[in-house]
């Protein structure tokens, strides 16, 4: 297989020298870890108490990781990056929420999404996150069993109602669903629920997708059970592989509370873990369709293998590459060039509401290994191919 990953003239031909220069300059702050702490702790600070620091975030961390406030400032990023034919799955990422009226909010732009997807090529999937239709505390009562009591019956009811809504209109207007993963243990509410969603509109092909967060070690064997229900029931998978964002807060709790940690012991267990369930995938792909999200170069390149040697066509709408803004552009526009079907997860939302998710785009490359390495090494190749 080619090394196509290394181009940073394809990778970066969107980027001006003065973006170039501000995400050098971000991943440089990024890479030091107690910078990161600090300048968490005084964020949250300066947003609870006020201080007008909502212009300096949107001018660095938030213009580079998102591609907005509303769906139409989106659109510039969106139309821009599909001039590479790179799409754009627009994310509501306001986070941290916890009233009725903001999970219908949630669904509201969700079904604009959806919307979105039917009337724009470049904007191919909608997506949703569970705790964006509901509370993340009726999820986690339900997953471990707890009986939910009336007010939380009707809260529950209504989260089923949400997923239907949304999942009925991207199933009327054929726009796939993305449906995210969150911590483990709120997880198994969502994967029933998603699930039932598959029953329902997955029947022909795939319109719901839920997500497998590969970082645990009991996915493939997951993976495996659906399988057999969907061959019994008769429906199709859709599944988006990521590795995970929520590791440090996993192993702690199970540390903390006394049970076997659900993430992998390893990082190499973790690749391989995500390999494996790809490969399962792809060889299962005619009842199947794959949304691989990964920063990953190593597994990047197995899914081109897998599609080389498979006779799939590249642009096979059944397999898809993803990636977030604002991170592994070489992959990304890289990929593009070479005609396979790639998106760009593109968050938008109030500054201050999408704070909890910059925050963890900035721990997490601060803590995966190598991640904001290489990406300064990419920036600074670039740089010095322009002789900035």
């Amino acid at each position: 297989m080619d090394k196509i990953f290394n181009n940073t003239e394809i990778a970066f031909a969107l980027k001006t020298n003065v973006e170039l220069d501000r995400a050098f300059y971000l991943f440089e702050m990024i890479k030091r870890e107690p910078l990161v702490k600090i300048g968490t702790v005084m964020t949250k600070f300066a947003l609870k108490t006020h201080l007008p620091v909502e212009g300096i975030i949107r001018a660095t961390v938030f213009d580079h990781f998102c591609g907005g406030v509303t769906e139409e400032d989106c659109m510039t990023v969106i139309e821009k990056m599909y001039t590479k034919r790179v799409h754009s799955v627009l994310d509501y990422s306001a986070e941290g929420k916890e009233d009725e009226q903001m999970f219908d909010l949630t669904m509201e732009k969700t079904l604009n999404n959806i919307k979105f997807g039917k009337e724009k090529n470049s904007v191919p999937f909608a997506v949703f996150k569970p705790s964006g239709f509901g509370r993340f505390k009726i999820y986690q009562k339900i997953t471990e069993g707890k009986e939910l009591d009336a007010h939380e019956t009707v809260e529950w009811k209504r989260i089923k109602e949400r997923y239907d809504i949304v999942c009925k209109a991207a199933f009327d207007r054929d726009v796939p669903l993305l449906i995210d993963a969150e911590e483990s243990w709120m997880q198994t509410a969502a994967d029933d629920l998603i699930e039932e969603m598959m029953m329902k509109y997955n029947k022909t092909k795939v319109i719901v997708f839920g997500t497998l967060q590969l970082y645990r070690w009991d996915r493939l064997d997951y993976l495996k059970s659906l399988h057999n229900r969907a061959n019994e029931q008769g429906f199709k998978i859709g599944m988006k592989l990521v590795r995970g964002a929520y590791m440090e807060k996993e192993r702690e709790r199970a540390e903390k509370k006394g049970y076997k940690s659900p993430i992998c012991a390893t990082k190499q267990d973790t690749d391989n873990m995500y390999n494996e369930v790809m490969t399962y995938m792809f060889k299962n792909i005619d009842n199947m369709a794959l949304f691989a999200g990964t920063h990953n170069e190593e597994s990047s390149y197995l899914l081109m293998d897998l599609l080389a040697k498979s006779g799939v066509d590249k642009d096979d709408t059944r397999v898809w590459f993803g990636q977030l803004y604002g991170m592994s552009d070489h992959i990304s526009y890289n990929l593009s060039s070479h005609n396979y079907n790639v998106a760009k997860y593109l968050p938008y939302g109030p500054v201050r509401d999408v704070m909890p998710y910059l925050i963890r785009r900035a721990e997490e490359n601060t803590s995966v290994a190598g991640q904001t390495s290489r990406e300064l090494n990419l920036l600074k190749t670039e740089r010095k191919r322009r002789k900035l």
